[in-house]
C-alpha cells in the first residue's frame, strides 16, 4: 500500500487519479480549497480530505504540516483565466502564476520530509505551452515554467523522481466536455488518432510516471498526436 497526496484531487483529473488509487487500496490523502467540499469529495472516494489553496503559499506549509510519510505525490491544482496582452488582468495573472508555480514549489518544499528514495512526484502541465490559443497568455506561460519547475526539482530532490504529464483537450473534463459538438468536432479532425484524450488517459500516464523507476525528469505529452495535426 502506498501513501498518496494529490494536491488538486476535489474535481476532475485529480479526483479521478485519487478515486483510481483509493480504490486500489493506497491511503489517499486530496486537498481542495474548500474545507466542507474537499471533505465530501474525499467521502465519497475514500480519501482524506484537507483544505489547502494554492494561490495562497504562506499557508501551505502550516496546511501540511505532520502529513508525514509521501509514497506518490501529484500535484494537479489548476485554474484557468483568459489573459491577453492586449487587455492584461495583473490580478489574474499573479493568481494562476502564484498557485502553479510558488504554490507548486512551496507544496513540495512543506512535504519533503516525508519524501524518500522511492517517492515519485508527477506536477500537472498543459500543451498549452507549445500551441497557445488566444486568451492563453499566462496558461502558456505557466505551463512552459512547469517544464523548467520538473527539471530543477529532480536535481534537488534526487533520488527522488519528478515527472509532469501535459494534457492536450481531455475531452471528458468538467472544461471541455459542455463545449458545442462542432468545437469538439474539429478538435478530433485535427488529431491524428481521431479521438480526444479522455481522463482516464490522463489518469494512467500520471500513474505510469509514478510507478516507472527509469522516467524522470520528463514531460510527457497526452494529446493524441494533437501538435502534429
Amino acid at each position: 500500500m502506498n501513501r498518496v497526496v494529490v494536491i488538486g484531487g476535489t474535481s476532475g483529473i485529480g479526483r479521478e487519479f485519487a478515486r483510481m488509487r483509493a480504490g486500489r487500496g493506497d491511503e489517499v490523502l486530496i486537498t481542495g480549497r474548500d474545507a466542507h467540499r474537499t471533505d465530501t469529495a474525499a467521502k465519497e472516494i475514500g480519501a482524506r480530505g484537507l483544505a489547502l489553496d494554492l494561490s495562497r503559499p504562506r499557508e501551505i506549509g502550516a496546511a501540511l504540516a505532520g502529513v508525514g510519510r509521501v509514497d506518490h505525490l501529484v500535484l494537479a491544482g489548476v485554474s484557468r483565466d483568459d489573459n491577453r496582452v492586449a487587455a492584461y488582468d495583473v490580478d489574474a495573472a499573479v493568481h494562476l502564476v502564484t498557485l502553479k508555480l510558488v504554490g507548486y514549489t512551496e507544496a513540495v518544499h512543506a512535504l519533503r520530509p516525508g519524501l524518500h528514495a522511492d517517492s515519485a512526484i508527477v506536477l500537472f502541465g498543459g500543451q498549452a505551452k507549445e500551441r497557445p490559443y488566444r486568451g492563453a497568455t499566462t496558461v502558456a506561460t505557466v505551463n512552459a515554467g512547469v517544464t523548467g519547475l520538473v527539471h530543477t526539482l529532480a536535481v534537488e530532490l534526487a533520488p527522488v523522481r519528478v515527472n509532469a504529464v501535459h494534457p492536450g483537450v481531455v475531452g471528458d473534463s468538467p472544461y471541455w466536455r459542455d463545449k458545442p459538438d462542432e468545437v469538439l468536432a474539429g478538435l478530433r479532425e485535427r488529431t491524428p488518432t481521431g479521438r480526444l484524450a479522455a481522463m482516464a488517459d490522463v489518469v494512467d500516464t500520471v500513474d505510469f510516471l509514478l510507478r516507472n523507476r527509469a522516467v524522470n525528469g520528463v514531460g510527457l505529452a497526452v494529446d493524441g498526436g494533437w501538435l502534429l495535426g
